[in-house]
């Protein structure tokens, strides 16, 4: 298990400078479990970072659309953009939402359903070896600093852990499925994340 400091949040914003790693669940999250994930296949560790966004309703932010939609609790009656995803059943290992906030739907070491078809350096089915993050946001919205802050302390903690992610294994989803997908989208500024990554090992 990792040591770190708890978590605090001021005026809506959550502050984590470190996290602790126990059993694949980070102890500052916030657990919403989601039946949506199996065992990796037998060999299979995290080797893979994979950044997505989402927002339910497209745009909108706040509320527990995610949370629901990954627990297939999702009330597809509720806007009409729902009707697209009615059935489908998807999740990710971790969300950050726009305060910073850190959610866990599945434990690290089991395969979360986020990548979908897709092809990593020559090899398919990214699920079995890659750990998901969602920035809760769009391809064009600029993500928040508390976003920024959050994903690059718990980038830190999950290359310690799993050393197989190295920062040139840290893709967005667009890269990974390239003509399906375009998330993170343009307004991820990768080089502001990698600057905060950079700092975190600093710090360390």
């Amino acid at each position: 298990m990792m040591r770190a400091q708890p978590a605090q949040r001021a005026t809506g914003i959550w502050t984590v400078s470190e996290y602790t790693l126990d059993r694949g669940w980070l102890s500052q999250a916030r657990r919403v479990p989601s039946p949506n994930f199996e065992p990796r296949p037998p060999g299979c560790v995290p080797e893979l970072l994979v950044i997505h966004n989402i927002s339910l309703p497209p745009g909108q932010y706040g509320g527990d659309a995610i949370e629901r939609f990954f627990c297939n609790g999702l009330d597809c009656d509720e806007h009409p953009f729902y009707q697209e995803i009615r059935g489908v059943e998807v999740s990710a290992h971790l969300l950050i939402r726009r305060s910073g906030e850190l959610v866990q739907f599945v434990g690290l070491e089991q395969r979360a359903w986020h990548a979908g078809q897709s092809c990593y350096a020559g090899r398919e089915n990214c699920n079995d070896f890659s750990i998901g993050i969602e920035l809760e946001g769009t391809d064009d919205d600029p993500y928040t600093g508390a976003q920024y802050r959050a994903l690059a302390a718990v980038t830190f903690e999950l290359q310690r852990y799993y050393p197989a992610i190295s920062d040139e294994c840290i893709v967005g989803h667009s890269d990974i499925a390239p003509g399906r997908k375009t998330d993170p989208g343009p307004s991820f500024d990768w080089a502001r994340y990698r600057a905060d990554l950079s700092a975190q090992g600093e710090k360390a």
